[in-house]
């Protein structure tokens, strides 16, 4: 199990590594503008990652 986890942890960080590698002035950008939403924003766009994270954990598991 541990090693799923860890598989998984990579595989997160490879993805999420690839935007600011392959178009460092678009991640830029996109970051700053998630600076500027409000706190409710995020949480939002944060539990709706999680959710589509567990629906596809679900659906492919």
């Amino acid at each position: 199990m541990f090693d799923i986890l860890l598989l998984a942890f990579a595989l997160m960080l490879v993805i999420e590594g690839l935007l600011p590698f392959l178009a460092p002035r678009v991640w830029r950008e996109a970051f700053r503008r998630v600076t500027e939403l409000s706190d409710g924003q995020i949480r939002f766009i944060g539990l709706s990652s999680m959710l589509v994270g567990v629906v596809l954990l679900t659906v492919f598991h």
